[in-house]
Order: structure tokens, then C-alpha cells, then sequence
């Protein structure tokens, strides 16, 4: 996983990683875990079970920046990914976001889309791990893990299927492109969302 700038840069509030919300920081004070790690696995599991992705619900709103996915109360991959990221910087925890080419169905020939999910830094054993907040249902079961990943979608290589190994300390100027240009989330993850990164 190849690290785009220095620590400091995974811990900023931004404009979709808008930790400095008021509803933001009550959520982050909620979490009185006992160690860091027990707090990281409370974010993540509250993003993953509270926050319901919009396609599961069927929910045509667009959710863009952490704030408005928190206060609505679902979004895409890619929007849930930035409240984790907020809740996890707010808490003083460094965290980016990375991303993941999949079919966009199940097969080569249905296309591709792109998904993404989170990385964190763990400073107690000194190494970044990915979790995904996607939200678990059917065939779907990612879980909080340390060693082994546990990510709603593993790689399938024979498929076209990729990890792409760049720890963003920002989300990717296509991801933005998207979410800013749709109004309507169905129609979005059908038709709009990107098949690769242009890198």
C-alpha cells in the first residue's frame, strides 16, 4: 500500500472529510471504548450497521461529504467511506481512503466499476490495515479484522478484478466528478460510476 504523504496528511478535516461537524464530533464522543483499537472497530462497525448504503435501501438521494451522510443516514461506498475517515481523523486516528476495481455485477462482460473503502493506521502494531464500511447483507460480510482482511468484496484476479495499492489521503478527483454530477443515486450506480481511475 504506498503511503501519498506523511501521517499528518491522513489526520485533516476537508471538505468531504468535515470532521469538525457538531453532529460528527458527538458520534466520535460516543465511542468510550477502552483502547484505540476497541474505538477504531466501534467507528467502522458503526458506519458499517447504522449508516445504510443508499442501493440497499433504494434511496435515490446523493450524499456527498461526511456531514450529510451522517445527518441523512446513508450512502454509496464511496460517501460512507468518507464519514469513516472523518469519525477516525476526528478521533485523532490517521485515515485514508483506497479503492477497489470489481465487475460491476458479477461478470467481465456486465463492466466495471470502481469501489471504495478505508484505510487505517494502527499505531499500537506501526501498519496500515483496510476495512470496509460498505455495509454487510446477503453474500456481504465484512468484518472488523487486524490480520486476516475480512473486505466486502474479495479480489477475484481471473475476473479483471484489481486492489489499487494507493492509500489517498484525499478521494480521488474522479470519485468527486461523480458523486458532484449525479442527483440521483440509482442512476448513478447503474450507469455513472467510474470503471477505473484515470492514473
Amino acid at each position: 500500500m504506498k503511503q501519498e504523504k506523511s501521517l499528518d496528511a491522513y489526520l485533516q478535516a476537508s471538505t468531504y472529510i468535515d470532521y469538525n461537524n457538531d453532529q460528527i464530533q458527538d458520534v466520535i464522543l460516543s465511542f468510550k471504548q477502552d483502547t484505540e483499537i476497541m474505538r477504531i472497530r466501534a467507528a467502522f462497525e458503526y458506519v458499517r450497521d447504522e449508516i445504510s448504503h443508499s442501493m440497499d435501501i433504494k434511496n435515490p438521494e446523493v450524499t456527498r461529504k461526511a456531514s450529510e451522510v451522517l445527518g441523512k443516514k446513508h450512502g454509496i461506498c464511496y460517501s460512507k467511506s468518507h464519514l469513516l475517515a472523518a469519525l477516525l481523523r476526528g478521533m485523532g486516528v490517521p485515515s485514508g481512503i483506497c479503492y477497489q476495481r470489481l465487475t460491476l455485477y458479477d461478470k467481465p462482460e456486465d463492466g466495471y466499476c470502481i469501489h471504495a473503502l478505508n484505510t487505517v493506521y494502527l499505531r499500537e502494531l506501526k501498519r496500515w490495515i483496510r476495512l470496509d464500511g460498505r455495509g454487510n447483507k446477503e453474500g456481504i460480510d465484512a468484518q472488523f479484522s487486524i490480520e486476516e482482511e475480512k473486505l466486502a468484496f474479495p479480489i477475484r484476479v481471473d475476473y479483471g478484478e484489481r486492489d489499487i495499492l494507493i492509500n489517498f489521503y484525499e478521494p480521488h478527483p474522479d470519485i468527486i466528478k461523480t458523486l458532484e454530477t449525479y442527483t440521483n443515486s440509482m442512476e448513478m450506480c447503474e450507469r455513472g460510476l467510474p470503471e477505473d481511475l484515470g492514473m
